[in-house]
């Protein structure tokens, strides 16, 4: 079942289309990457879900129910723009914003004491927000995005502005909230991050989708049959059904090579040929990255 569909929406600002009959399914309990360049449509349809600013056209459901003002108590969102109030201390922000989404203060002020020390921020929580480190308050703001436990988190470059270390930390949490059954739209231009966390992925650029499918299925339908392979020797003779693409000295005499079939043959008819003809080392199909993907479809204006 789907927490949340984006049926047909479009959006303009003046003689600007922001979002051009842009459709999207979220699975429950998954994490989904909405990517695409900046400029592409991203943040006005995240602005649209969570109530922001109005579609043109189209309808945004919520557990097969029409998005409604309700919906804000089951929705965390973690905008790009960080927004704390630097003045007030840190204990004080994160109540004010837990009491903003329906908890009460005995409840807000338990989940409160524990994030903070989940994160270990405890003795940070009389210190005003201005105090802190961009890290630290990178940390506030996301636990101030998930601290009334919403359905659906919404998060926008969450790891900008973190070290690797705090960059992993905020990883690890994320996924503990997938398991604990939260559904995670992550919108993000760190590739690295699509490869790691989703399972779904959508892609936006120039205002319309051009990309939809589990991350699987997406990098298969831009598999092009090419191998790596490092091996001893020589392997020349191959066939005309098979296309040297790139090689290399690796060292000790071994040679990596990129072979392109061009019949789309098993790879185990390659693999039986360059055993016959050298001693295979390894022997990999060359898959295309989201970052190649991404790269691929932005700049050649392929759609999918």
């Amino acid at each position: 079942m789907n927490i949340l569909e984006a049926n047909h929406i479009s959006k303009s600002y003046a003689e600007h289309r922001a979002l051009n009959d842009v459709s999207i399914s979220i699975p429950k309990q998954s994490i989904f990457g909405l990517l695409g360049p900046n400029g592409a449509g991203k943040t006005t349809l995240i602005r649209i879900i969570n109530q922001i600013i109005m579609a043109d056209e189209g309808e945004v459901l919520i557990n097969g129910e029409k998005l409604n003002p309700r919906h804000v108590e089951i929705i965390g969102y973690l905008p790009e723009e960080r927004g704390l109030y630097k003045k007030m201390k840190v204990g004080e922000q994160l109540m004010y914003l837990a009491q903003l989404k329906g908890m009460s203060k005995s409840e807000a002020k338990a989940k409160i004491k524990k994030w903070l020390e989940k994160l270990s921020l405890t003795e940070w929580a009389g210190q005003k927000v201005e105090d802190l480190s961009k890290g630290m308050a990178q940390k506030i703001q996301f636990i101030a995005t998930v601290i009334h436990e919403p359905q659906l988190l919404i998060l926008d470059e969450p790891f900008s502005g973190f070290d690797p270390v705090n960059a992993n930390l905020i990883k690890d949490e994320i996924l503990e909230l997938r398991d604990k059954g939260a559904t995670i739209i992550f919108s993000t231009h760190r590739m690295e991050s699509v490869e790691q966390l989703c399972e779904h992925i959508a892609m936006i650029n120039k205002s319309e989708k051009i990309l939809d499918g589990t991350k699987k299925e997406i990098k298969n339908s831009f598999r092009s049959d090419k191998y790596k392979v490092e091996y001893k020797g020589d392997f020349s003779g191959l066939g005309a059904e098979y296309e040297l693409l790139d090689t290399k000295h690796l060292e000790d005499g071994y040679y990596e090579a990129i072979i392109q079939s061009k019949n789309g043959h098993n790879p185990n008819h390659l693999l039986s040929q360059l055993i016959a003809k050298t001693e295979v080392h390894s022997f990999v199909e060359v898959i295309p990255s989201v970052n190649d993907i991404f790269i691929s479809i932005v700049e050649g204006g392929n759609k999918r």
